[in-house]
């Protein structure tokens, strides 16, 4: 019964903590991001949600110790977004208003690298890391590429809450770099090794706490 409760408890606080880096992506801009300057920030957009991902993705899946637990990580938080995206529309904006993140693949290669390197957490950390930071920017441009015209829906559809700073701009593409996902790409997976081996620890810390 205790390791039915803890293993119960486990995956309980993994829906929570994925929940809330949902709420953290959303209020930190994530639709504003997507929609309104992607095409200008989308290297910023990359880094941001690699590491985000992978320090949540990591921790648990070294918690639990089971691969597929980064996916699932992932998999709650897109079920999250698709359902707040769907609550504006009821407000009158447009479905594709909101373009969803994608985690999943990115969760995958993560659990993967952990599941053929024989839950190798080193190899987890560096490979399912850099596998993380290289993957996303190119997943979510392809997902973009099929949104129907971001900045127009930036500019139809304005938030009267939004800060001077995010109005929407014109893109720059050329002007500070040329490729922003092969950008994006190399940065992710410089920045998302350093936040893997983060998770790691927070997950030693956690086991430490516990057994206090």
């Amino acid at each position: 019964l205790m390791v039915w409760l803890r293993r119960t408890t486990h995956y309980l606080f993994i829906v929570v903590v994925a929940v809330n880096s949902t709420l953290l992506t959303i209020n930190a801009g994530d639709y504003i991001f997507y929609t309104d300057w992607a095409w200008t920030s989308f290297v910023v957009f990359s880094i941001s949600q690699s590491t985000m991902l992978v320090v949540g993705a990591i921790y648990y899946m070294l918690f639990t110790g089971v691969p597929g637990t980064a996916t699932y990580y992932a998999t709650i938080m897109t079920i999250y977004t698709w359902v707040a995206k769907g609550a504006w529309f009821p407000l009158g904006y447009p479905y594709d208003f909101i373009a969803v993140p994608v985690w999943i693949p990115s969760a995958m290669l993560l659990d993967l690298t952990y599941w053929a390197t024989r839950r190798n957490k080193h190899a987890a950390i560096i490979i399912g890391g850099t596998l993380v930071g290289l993957s996303l920017p190119l997943f979510n441009m392809i997902n973009l590429l099929l949104v129907r015209d971001p900045l127009e829906m930036a500019f139809k559809y304005p938030r009267p809450t939004l800060p001077p700073y995010m109005t929407p701009i014109e893109p720059q593409v050329g002007k500070f770099y040329n490729s922003p996902v092969a950008l994006g790409s190399g940065a992710g997976a410089v920045l998302s090794v350093p936040i893997a081996a983060l998770g790691a620890k927070l997950n030693t810390w956690t086991y430490r706490w516990m057994a206090a």
